[in-house]
């Protein structure tokens, strides 16, 4: 895949090279987002971060991946505050935003808005989530922080055991990780949720398509041997009410006890977050905090690595980051991580 200048919409773009060269420029990342050093690499670049859906950790890395290569960021936050309230089209505010930017990071409550904005902008766009579609930068932070996590254990994504557990409708993030590991073989898929709740159609022929041993259930004692359980929260902003999402609140939760009963103990824990910590729904339980095999934080900070790839890949940096490399001035523990 040619990056330079590209779209990053969906995970369909990509094969296993791509991938690869995307972690490789995360890993040479790494000093940066731990403040060892900075880069100016993108001095004078703007991005334009537009979320029209509630977002806190992915509207902000995407913010800081892009200041740690020294760029600047412009942010538009909430339908509301955009001249889309006001009837504008997607395609006119991506001309005129397009011309204010070198790169876009946009999320959007409609499936295939921001391939649709895309079609509009003058510079490359990445989609940081379609409604229930996709969102191609968790999948991939969600696929580099299995890697790192397996290889820990001395494991490899191939041959794997992933359960993927909650709601598997429109959970976007186990849409968009499915399909990267479809790339990958002999990986076997436990899908746990309601019947209400399960994955699509299209993700569950694309992981047939591609091979894989994939076990749909509503029980979680279907997964003792799992190497990876990905839990996902009830996408409440997908129904038709709060009382709807309410039926499936709760049901599918993991806690010390319940992880202990029913998983290996290297068996890694993952969400996309945010998780739901509310008592009714508490899917993820804090006494698993202290739980070495809980990568959740983890993930987030990889999430940062990733992002700090894609926009130095699409910008055409990837190969100058070190020749602006300076030292950084203040206070840091990060340099000790």
């Amino acid at each position: 895949m040619n990056f330079t200048g590209a779209n990053i919409l969906s995970v369909d773009q990509f094969n296993r090279d791509s991938i690869d060269e995307i972690f490789a420029v995360a890993d040479a990342m790494l000093p940066y987002a731990r403040r060892q050093k900075r880069t100016k690499v993108l001095d004078g670049a703007i991005l334009g971060n537009l979320f029209f859906e509630p977002s806190t950790r992915t509207r902000v890395s995407f913010g800081t991946a892009f200041n740690l290569l020294g760029g600047e960021v412009r942010e538009t936050t909430g339908m509301e505050s955009s001249a889309l309230a006001k009837g504008e089209s997607l395609y006119d505010t991506a001309r005129v935003l397009s011309s204010y930017s070198d790169v876009i990071a946009m999320r959007h409550p409609k499936s295939g808005a921001v391939a649709e904005f895309a079609e509009g902008s003058r510079v490359p766009v990445i989609n940081g989530g379609d409604g229930a579609n996709e969102h191609p930068t968790q999948a991939l932070l969600d696929l580099y922080t299995i890697k790192k996590e397996l290889a820990y254990h001395g494991h490899a994504v191939e041959g794997m055991h992933i359960c993927m557990m909650g709601d598997l409708k429109f959970g976007r993030t186990v849409h968009s990780l499915s399909r990267l590991l479809a790339l990958y073989p002999n990986v076997r898929f436990t899908l746990i949720s309601p019947r209400e709740l399960m994955m699509p159609d299209s993700v569950m022929d694309a992981l047939a398509n591609a091979g894989h041993q994939v076990n749909v259930t509503d029980q979680v004692s279907g997964s003792s041997d799992a190497d990876i359980i990905y839990q996902t929260r009830i996408q409440q902003e997908r129904f038709t009410s709060p009382q709807e999402a309410d039926q499936y609140r709760g049901k599918f939760r993991l806690n010390s006890e319940i992880y202990t009963k029913h998983y290996k103990p290297n068996t890694v824990i993952m969400h996309p977050l945010p998780r739901d910590s509310r008592a009714e729904a508490n899917e993820l339980d804090n006494d698993l905090n202290q739980n070495p095999n809980l990568a959740i934080f983890r993930q987030a900070d990889n999430g940062v690595l990733i992002r700090m790839a894609l926009f130095a890949l699409t910008l055409g940096v990837a190969d100058q980051v070190k020749k602006y490399e300076c030292d950084v001035n203040w206070y840091s523990d990060k340099r000790n991580v």
